[in-house]
């Protein structure tokens, strides 16, 4: 296939793009604070506004895989897909009503201080971090290879020069201008990204005759198979794996670090509550919109009559938009640019969403909890240096991707299939299950990946798992190239949003060449056997992808509590409710006060008042976090041994507190404030995190 030429225009607006999104992170850099402090540098003080911090969570998820997979999958198998999004829309109202008040009160930087904080155990959310940071590693490393593979085969553009642009400019400016520039800078390419897709639509839906004729022709052709009904867990695509299993999947995401960093950055938990709202219909639109792409190219090139991956014009279902791009905006200067510069904004934003998750990580979690007290300016630099590190593991797993090709690929989207449903679990476990204990929730974390693992493995090593079978393809007969036949070009690469693409439908066999060792009396039992024994695996192995994360959820949630339970489970007195929520409470609050009381075990779900009053001790924290961030050139080494200091005092107080409220029953609100005045971050000094709550929670 010919690669296609670049206008100078396009050039232009593609390195418009660039300098502009390196320019926000410099202006952040020497402006306000000048990123001198941890909390500036990773929650941005956390008074970052709403609407640029639910812009840049929604591009956060919408990424270069987004951009070419969505329509690829839409282009092959039909729009089947789009319930799944209507299933994470359901999760995120979810999340919005009883996982934001859950989170946001805590004040965290890293989602993983959670873990530590509900568990009690630094093992855990070190488990919880490491699989993390994997997770995030290799899902960049995919964002840079997607887009790269793409334009080099439809535009001529340099692969490696793809992923080496990209990962500069996201690393230069999220190392400099810290959480601000990737929300500023998310909001300047989320525009971009829509102008992109826009333009895509609307020209695309002329040249294939008008909107009618496009859905017509979509429609006539087994496009709009919305509603699949099926109950059998081995198809690839249901009602019930893609919507049920989404809300499912979809009640962890907002334990995403990502989630997590920006939800904590916004001053309260009204605006962290109006992010979520504005997010979640705005990311339901968005992906609709890229499925609606791969109508269009469907319908274009049905109505060309020429379909480019059966006449073999590209071998990737991934390249079909940029090759219709470069079709539909032939001999248009700037327009195949303007493509370019919304792919690689979308690969711009989620890569620096995830270096800056990646920095809060490493500091928060694997530096700061075991090294000596340092000031805030060198924990800025250290953070700094991180992004630049995990700038550069993201281009090596990108350029082994690139080099190993499809392979690594699908073993890379395995790994991430291993790892997201258990982690989630993991999170689940602890707020929905108060009986659980470290062990169990160690042990079921551990259960779940291997499980998954082994599922996903087997899928690859099983030669009598059949594959998906794609919709009939567009007619060939006005193409002029040679034609073969090239069935196998319908394997899609794991680029797409699932881990793994193609497998799947009914189950085949064959003779184990070992029955001619056996007896013939004994033959036809042992046959029968072990034909029963590999139907029965390669039906388990056949299982569809959208139930992975599924399994590991339940895997982690159901083995984590037999583990608590045969290790010595948390007791009702000693649960704390800051860390729990009450499902009973939140999803069955039209049952009988009495009926919800049985189901709650004997739990305590309610939070202390405390905690839930107009004047918190988490607003009070938030005026001490930002007094120190207003001093920093006072944040050497010699005011943060102060202020550990009187963190400790204050910790003091609240255990001499504690010993006069287990005679008094009630502390009031009064004199916390005048025997502590403002109390500090919990975030602040994760060590004595759950020391502070655990004191409030007993009062």
């Amino acid at each position: 296939m010919a690669s296609r030429s670049f206008y100078l225009a396009d050039y232009i607006i593609f390195a418009i793009t660039i300098v502009l999104s390196v320019g926000i992170g410099l202006y952040h850099a020497f402006a306000g604070g000048k990123q001198k402090t941890t909390s500036e540098f990773h929650l941005g003080n956390r008074k970052m506004a709403i609407i640029p911090v639910a812009i840049s969570l929604l591009v956060s998820f919408e990424s270069s895989i987004m951009m070419l997979g969505v329509p690829a999958e839409t282009y092959v198998f039909g729009i089947q897909n789009i319930m799944g999004n209507f299933g994470w829309f359901v999760a995120n109202l979810l999340a919005i009503k009883i996982m934001v008040p859950l989170i946001h009160p805590l004040k965290i930087t890293s989602a993983y201080e959670y873990l530590e904080l509900r568990f009690n155990s630094h093992a855990v959310r070190m488990l919880g971090t490491i699989l993390g940071m994997l997770n995030y590693a290799l899902y960049m490393g995919i964002v840079l290879f997607g887009p790269a593979i793409a334009l080099e085969a439809v535009m001529g553009f340099p692969q490696f020069a793809s992923i080496i642009i990209v990962a500069i400019a996201a690393v230069i400016y999220t190392s400099m201008g810290g959480i601000k520039a990737v929300i500023w800078t998310d909001v300047f390419q989320s525009f971009v990204m829509l102008a992109g897709i826009m333009a895509i639509l609307i020209k695309g839906t002329i040249v294939s005759g008008g909107v009618k004729s496009t859905w017509t022709i979509a429609n006539d052709n087994g496009r709009l198979n919305f509603f699949v009904w099926d109950t059998d867990i081995t198809r690839r695509h249901t009602f019930w794996n893609l919507f049920i299993g989404s809300i499912i999947r979809g009640t962890g995401l907002i334990f995403n670090q990502s989630s997590v960093q920006r939800i904590c950055s916004t001053p309260t938990l009204k605006d962290a509550r109006k992010v979520m709202i504005f997010v979640s219909p705005a990311f339901l639109i968005t992906i609709a919109m890229a499925c609606f792409e791969g109508i269009v190219a469907y319908s274009y090139y049905h109505t060309l009559g020429c379909d480019p991956l059966k006449s073999k014009q590209i071998t990737n279902p991934n390249q079909i938009v940029p090759f219709m791009v470069m079709d539909i905006f032939d001999g248009v200067p700037g327009m195949p640019g303007l493509f370019m510069a919304s792919l690689f904004s979308a690969s711009l934003s989620t890569l620096s969403s995830g270096l800056s998750s990646l920095s809060a990580l490493f500091w928060q979690d694997l530096i700061k909890p075991h090294t000596q007290p340092m000031s805030e300016l060198k924990g800025t630099i250290i953070s700094k240096v991180a992004v630049i590190v995990f700038g550069v593991v993201a281009v090596c797993v990108a350029l082994l991707v690139s080099l190993i090709g499809g392979t690594l690929t699908q073993i890379t989207g395995t790994i991430l299939a291993a790892v997201g449903g258990p982690l989630t679990g993991l999170f689940l476990l602890g707020c929905f299950c108060p009986w659980a204990n470290a062990k169990g929730a160690f042990i079921g974390t551990i259960s779940g990946i291997v499980l998954i693992t082994w599922i996903t493995t087997g899928q690859y090593i099983s030669p009598n798992v059949r594959k998906a079978v794609p919709l009939p393809s567009a007619p060939i007969d006005k193409c002029y190239a040679p034609l073969t036949n090239i069935t196998s070009l319908y394997n899609v690469s794991s680029l797409m949003s699932s881990p793994v693409y193609d497998y799947h439908s009914t189950v085949l066999t064959t003779e184990s060449p070992m029955s001619a060792h056996i007896p013939i009396f004994f033959q036809e039992g042992y046959i029968l056997c072990l034909s029963c024994f590999r139907s029965g695996i390669d039906y388990f192995y056949s299982i569809a992808y959208p139930w992975f994360g599924v399994i590991g959820i339940f895997a982690v949630m159901i083995v984590g509590s037999i583990s608590s339970f045969l290790t010595g489970y948390t007791k009702p007195e000693e649960s704390n409710p800051m860390y729990l929520i009450s499902i009973v409470d939140e999803l069955f609050f039209f049952l009988p006060e009495s009926v919800k009381k049985a189901m709650r075990l004997g739990y305590n779900y309610k939070k202390p008042e405390m905690y839930g009053g107009k004047d918190t001790m988490y607003d009070k924290t938030v005026y001490v976090d930002n007094e120190l961030d207003k001093q920093p050139d006072k944040n050497d080494e010699e005011t943060n041994n102060h202020v550990n200091n009187e963190n400790s005092a204050l910790l003091n107080v609240l255990e001499e507190n504690e010993h006069h409220t287990k005679s008094n029953n009630s502390l009031k609100k009064a004199d916390c404030d005048s025997n502590n005045g403002s109390l500090p971050l919990l975030s602040e000094d994760s060590t004595h995190q759950g020391e502070l709550v655990h004191n409030e929670s007993k009062t």
